[in-house]
């Protein structure tokens, strides 16, 4: 840590509860890395990988979240640009992690790269959104939200549920709990969204502060997609 990053924190408030939220991230994502990628050896090969994804995701987060906190601190505003960044590399490595527990009972990667494009949509359309064309913030986040249920749809009810279900056992649980992070943890986010945006909705999530939701849903989400494939690494490697 270099001594703009002490001179970041020292500007912070002691009752900044936004900074705070910055830095219990960028902590607990950076333990989850560490504890992520020691743990790698102690797994069959064929899941070294998934752990692999599971740590990069983390500290992809991480490092973005030591960024965005300084500049919280620095200029009081959402690091909107950042956070994008970070989504932009780190959300379609969590639509590859299902791939990775699917491989095994046959997955295509045509079922990835699908899952690949949609999440790159829902982010590209949310940025517009959010920085870009905030006037029509509400039609971007339509578009953002039916690239989501693109997603959705595929694992739950499509070919991603489809092969889950004939591989069974602790793939298709490790699929199940993904299916839940994506369908409640990955709701957060049109909260924060409609949160930080103008539209019909200001009435209803207005009040919130769209940096403290994405916060606890990136730490939520990152932190628990890495923890289901860990469990399954040391369920498979027994």
């Amino acid at each position: 840590m270099n001594f703009t990053h002490f001179l970041a924190m020292s500007k912070m408030a002691p009752d900044d509860y936004v900074g705070f939220t910055f830095f219990v991230g960028c902590m607990a994502m950076m333990a989850a890395s560490a504890f992520f990628f020691l743990s790698m050896n102690s797994f069959d090969k064929k899941w070294r990988t998934s752990i692999l994804v599971s740590g990069l995701i983390t500290f992809i987060a991480a490092v973005h979240y030591l960024y965005m906190r300084d500049y919280w601190a620095e200029n009081g505003k959402s690091p909107t640009f950042f956070r994008y960044v970070d989504w932009i590399l780190t959300v379609p490595l969590m639509c590859v992690e299902f791939y990775l527990i699917l491989k095994v009972a046959g997955a295509k990667k045509s079922l990835m790269w699908r899952m690949i494009l949609f999440s790159v949509i829902m982010l590209v359309t949310g940025y517009i959104g959010e920085v870009i064309d905030r006037p029509n913030a509400w039609l971007w986040g339509l578009i953002s939200g039916a690239a989501y249920f693109v997603i959705a749809y595929d694992i739950w009810l499509g070919r991603a549920k489809k092969i889950a279900v004939q591989a069974g056992g602790a793939v298709l649980k490790a699929h199940k709990a993904l299916c839940w992070f994506v369908l409640v943890g990955w709701v957060i986010y049109p909260i924060g969204y409609m949160a930080g945006t103008p539209g019909w909705y200001e009435s209803i999530f207005g009040g919130l502060n769209l940096d403290v939701v994405y916060n606890i849903g990136d730490a939520i989400n990152k932190i628990g997609f890495g923890l289901v494939i860990y469990s399954l690494a040391v369920e498979n490697s027994k």
